[in-house]
């Protein structure tokens, strides 16, 4: 089975194959717009009889890990023709995916699911949970005026002070992705958005919603305050829109204090799993990651079937990580009698933060003495998982 690395020439090619396996239309006038983003993008695909058959899509992005930048790859554009489905072309594009991203330097990978078990099988693991609050017209009650103001930008008008108050945001969190002012105009405004920015006495900006209006619904996209006071500002002015809206919804992070602090927060939520994480280099992820440094070290004995390299022991701990390599044709090494064994999806999890190591061997995913959860337990420091963007 050939894979190639999809040129130009092809990727309008690619283009009708997405068409075709998402069921929507690039209208005519967008396509040299489409075919022009896919430049940044990595296509890979596999021919058939000279038909494209099947293809996917590596975007090179960063995602925000513990206050640094990591190497993404963004896994989009999976997709086959129907005639060439549970072929195993999938398959083999998503393992020289992988390769191809550890050959580019990228530590970790995201994507969207279409189901979360077809991908956990290929070492992907939930990242995430997305929130969605409906508030009806009548809940819209204002609280204490805020001293600051609230400024109104459209796309056109994008300001520096959003993409600063986002920068910020995301030093709480692991996985939300890093933004550049393109990505942002391209891939986070659409044709209806708004955003209002809340600035404090001294002129700092210290909150933004990303909003929308029609037909009398406000849809918030997010909703980002860096204080209290920020919040507030920013609820008052959505209860500012009861006379355009009879409803509001907002999509914001499980972590975020909304609504907790309004006078009622008992509103209509939906809250679900949304994107997925995985590791791609074991290794370097394990040696940037901000370990306790007080805790003592543990081994971890980590499988992974589709990145080879990663197959293998790791002694975590005292401000360091030495590996110990599988033999040729297994998984892992023989594991000694201590350590914790798992698989890349567990590692992947705990280390965006969105399972702890407890959780996970309450749940008999991971295996090891409860003296080494305990210590494994120990050496993580607490985290919190977000990301609000789609590819």
């Amino acid at each position: 089975m050939d894979i190639q690395l999809l040129k130009e020439d092809d990727y309008l090619e690619a283009l009708r194959l997405s068409e075709y396996a998402f069921q929507y239309r690039v209208p005519e006038e967008k396509i040299p717009a489409r075919l022009e983003m896919l430049k940044s993008h990595k296509l890979l695909g596999i021919r058939d009889g000279g038909e494209l058959s099947a293809k996917l899509h590596i975007i090179p992005l960063d995602v925000y890990m513990n206050g640094e930048s990591w190497p993404m790859g963004g896994l989009a554009g999976v997709a086959a023709y129907p005639e060439y489905r549970r072929s195993g072309y999938v398959t083999s594009l998503i393992t020289k995916a992988l390769s191809q991203m550890q050959e580019d330097g990228q530590i970790v990978s995201l994507l969207a699911p279409f189901d979360f078990s077809f991908y956990r099988k290929f070492g992907w693991e939930i990242l995430s949970d997305v929130r969605k609050i409906s508030i009806e017209k009548m809940n819209l009650k204002f609280l204490s005026p805020q001293p600051g103001r609230i400024k109104r930008f459209s796309k056109a008008e994008h300001h520096d002070d959003i993409e600063e108050i986002y920068q910020k945001y995301c030093q709480n969190y692991t996985g939300m992705l890093v933004r550049e002012t393109k990505w942002w105009k391209e891939h986070v405004y659409d044709d209806l958005s708004h955003t209002a920015v809340y600035y404090n006495l001294s002129n700092e900006a210290q909150g933004y919603i990303l909003y929308s209006v029609k037909d009398r619904k406000m849809d918030i996209q997010e909703m980002i305050g860096l204080d209290q006071e920020a919040r507030i500002g920013l609820w008052n002015f959505v209860c500012q829109h009861d006379s355009m809206a009879d409803s509001v919804s907002v999509n914001i992070s499980v972590h975020d204090p909304f609504p907790y602090y309004l006078n009622q927060p008992k509103l209509k939520t939906e809250t679900m799993p949304y994107f997925m994480c995985r590791i791609v280099n074991a290794k370097v992820c394990l040696e940037k990651f901000p370990f306790n440094r007080d805790a003592e070290p543990v081994f971890l004995h980590l499988e992974d079937p589709f990145c080879s390299w990663n197959n293998g022991s790791y002694l975590v701990g005292n401000n360091e990580v030495k590996e110990f390599k599988a033999k040729q044709g297994s998984h892992c090494v023989n594991p000694p009698k201590r350590g914790i064994q798992m698989t890349v999806n567990e590692l992947s999890t705990i280390i965006f933060g969105y399972k702890r190591p407890a959780d996970l061997y309450e749940m008999g995913l991971i295996k090891g003495s409860e003296e080494e959860i305990n210590r494994f337990e120990a050496l993580i420091p607490p985290l919190k998982s977000a990301f609000y963007d789609f590819f």
